[in-house]
């Protein structure tokens, strides 16, 4: 197998070129064709015959493929699901606002964390994306749309702080100017609770936005949601979340997926409010997409009602996330599990 040509950064790209006796301005070249989306040696038109050949002997390169697309009729919310070169899939979905395009990408096959309401980590984890897999899913929903991606979350299947490197990566080559040139200030990362990566990140100097998948201020309800607070525990978790801030400066945004009769009580709300207080953390409220495998439900009407008067009374600075995309299998992970679903009745 050759190199992955579509996880180089310019530089690295050049030095390789220059390893392989070629002129500079040829890894220029073809860095502008892998800017604008091509992933065929052929389609470089600019390159000779006997250069696209060399570098088909030197290197990788594969463009994902459609399996699914889902348009919402209700507000044109984009599901993709798209087969990677082993046969895999992953998820991906085009979202509209008033300020733009958002794209929310997947970093792994599945998810070994386990979160109890989660259909993606039904399954366990499969593997880690390469960054080229991660930068195609925001380049071909790009392209396929026909929607300019402004802004991405890394909030689909798969634990970003999971597959630290390759994310880190696909982030530095998603920011290139000479590439997609996506502002980190536009891209948003979000984690379960990996507080021993909260260090490292920092340390990347990168101006994104740290989205924490809180979903309960306690560790007794946390726990039974999410396997990753156990040993870790939510008083670890937010004095992270205080380090991050001073050492980044950037605001912490805790993600809440309302739950009915779980995670939405009086004492939820006011422990919460604590918590986001404590490090100035922006709340955003989630309503449940309910997943067949799971016996979860969103909060009732009066339930979301009652828990944001509780945190704007106490002065948290929070938003309710529009429900977008809920007649395309929008919740992560449901739209593979479908295909897998019906892989396993066709082969028996």
């Amino acid at each position: 197998m050759g190199k992955d040509i579509v996880s180089m950064l310019p530089d690295e790209l050049t030095e390789d070129f220059i390893r392989l006796g070629l002129p500079k301005f040829r890894a220029a070249q073809v860095y502008d064709w892998l800017g604008k989306g091509i992933r065929d040696f052929d389609g470089m038109t600019n390159l000779s015959k006997e250069l696209r050949e060399k570098l088909k002997s030197e290197y990788d390169i594969y463009r994902p493929k459609v399996l699914s697309k889902q348009v919402s009729k209700l507000d044109g919310t984009i599901k993709y699901l798209w087969e990677l070169k082993d046969g895999n899939a992953v998820e991906t979905v085009v979202m509209s606002y008033k300020h733009g395009n958002t794209v929310c990408v997947s970093s792994q096959v599945g998810c070994r964390q386990g979160c109890a309401f989660c259909a993606s980590t039904i399954g366990g984890l499969v593997r880690c994306l390469e960054p080229s897999e991660i930068l195609d899913e925001v380049m071909f929903s790009q392209i396929d749309s026909g929607k300019r991606i402004s802004n991405i979350v890394l909030m689909g299947i798969g634990e970003p702080l999971d597959n630290f490197d390759n994310v880190m990566k696909f982030l530095r080559l998603v920011n290139c100017e000479k590439g997609m040139n996506i502002g980190m200030r536009h891209i948003s990362l979000s984690t379960c609770g990996i507080t021993e990566r909260f260090d490292d990140l920092a340390a990347q100097d990168m101006p994104l936005t740290l989205s924490v998948s809180l979903h309960a201020p306690d560790d007794e309800t946390r726990s039974k949601l999410m396997p990753a607070n156990r040993g870790r525990g939510v008083e670890q978790l937010i004095d992270c979340c205080k380090k991050y801030y001073e050492k980044t400066g950037r605001r912490i945004s805790f993600e809440y997926a309302m739950i009915d009769g779980v995670n939405d009580t009086e004492m939820h709300a006011r422990l919460l409010a604590k918590r986001a207080l404590a490090v100035g953390a922006h709340v955003n409220l989630i309503p449940l997409n309910h997943v067949e495998e799971r016996k979860f439900q969103p909060s009732t009407a009066g339930h979301m009602k009652a828990f944001i008067k509780i945190l704007e009374d106490a002065g948290v600075n929070i938003t309710v996330r529009r429900k977008l995309g809920s007649d395309v299998d929008a919740s992560c992970g449901q739209l593979r599990r479908k295909m897998q679903n019906k892989e396993k009745q066709i082969n028996g």
